[in-house]
């Protein structure tokens, strides 16, 4: 990933020059830190002058080269404290970007909902459609699996680019330590064929035992898988005694929002991608 560091007074930022496309050719800046929205707008100025005079045609951020990094900038929150693996923003970072003409391009939210107000029961098996909980073995060959089939049930998304397994393994790995095999779980349909994923964690940053678990992200290649996940994996918070479920970093058009909403989850944060043309 092509990437040069710009630092000017206490602002600094990444430049990513292989960002996914957006309008004409396209670089991400990411690793935006400013803690005065002038000195940052002036940062985001010069990035952009530099960029516009190397033929390119917009500027999309703040993302860290694709949105399998860190991306999105808050945009409005409840006042919450931040949720593991959870993107934040400076205080100024907002106005800085919206000074040098950024506009929201994606909108992004997280909602949070009570999980013990509701009979959670694990869902029925449907033809051709089960799911399956890990058995917590070969974590390595767990996230193969996962980098396979999201590669697959993301290449639709917005703002889409694939990454290589190997940067894939060097994103979750670390993880491994934290995870629960009881909240992540697998739909596979027929001939056993993996069909969806989801994949959920206690928020630790609540501490050692955290009342909240994350839903950070699930993705299916089959009508009905998704649904069967997300149920299957509400319930088993419940039974392992988390009274909260956050939903995390959902897109607003997504139909995992729609699900939320039937949940009754609240929203606690909005997020914004950022787009400027140079044009």
């Amino acid at each position: 990933m092509t990437a040069e560091t710009l630092t000017i007074g206490k602002t600094s930022l990444t430049i990513y020059r292989d960002a996914p496309v957006w309008d004409g050719r396209t670089a991400a800046i990411g690793q935006f830190k400013c803690s005065d929205a002038e000195e940052g707008a002036e940062a985001l100025r010069v990035a952009c002058e530099s960029l516009k005079s190397d033929g390119f045609e917009s500027v999309i951020g703040p993302m860290d080269g694709s949105t399998w990094h860190g991306y999105r900038l808050v945009l409005e929150s409840d006042g919450s404290a931040p949720f593991l693996m959870e993107p934040q923003s400076g205080a100024f970072d907002l106005a800085a970007f919206e000074a040098t003409g950024f506009k929201v391009i994606e909108r992004y939210f997280s909602a949070r909902v009570a999980i013990e107000t509701q009979a959670r029961e694990m869902p029925q098996p449907r033809e051709a459609l089960r799911v399956e909980v890990w058995d917590g073995t070969d974590p390595e060959g767990f996230f193969l699996d996962v980098h396979a089939l999201s590669v697959k049930a993301f290449a639709g998304n917005v703002l889409y680019k694939p990454i290589k397994a190997e940067a894939f393994l060097a994103m979750y790995m670390p993880y491994v330590p934290m995870l629960v095999p009881d909240l992540i779980l697998f739909a596979r349909g027929a001939e056993d064929a993996l069909s969806g994923f989801l994949f959920g964690m206690p928020n630790y940053a609540e501490g050692r035992t955290p009342s909240s678990v994350i839903l950070k992200t699930y993705a299916s290649l089959q009508k009905g898988a998704g649904a069967m996940l997300a149920q299957q994996f509400h319930a088993t918070a419940h039974g392992l005694g988390f009274s909260h479920a956050i939903h995390a970093l959902i897109h607003d058009d997504n139909l995992s929002a729609t699900r939320s909403r039937q949940e009754g989850a609240e929203v606690i944060r909005r997020y914004g991608l950022m787009g400027r043309r140079l044009g």
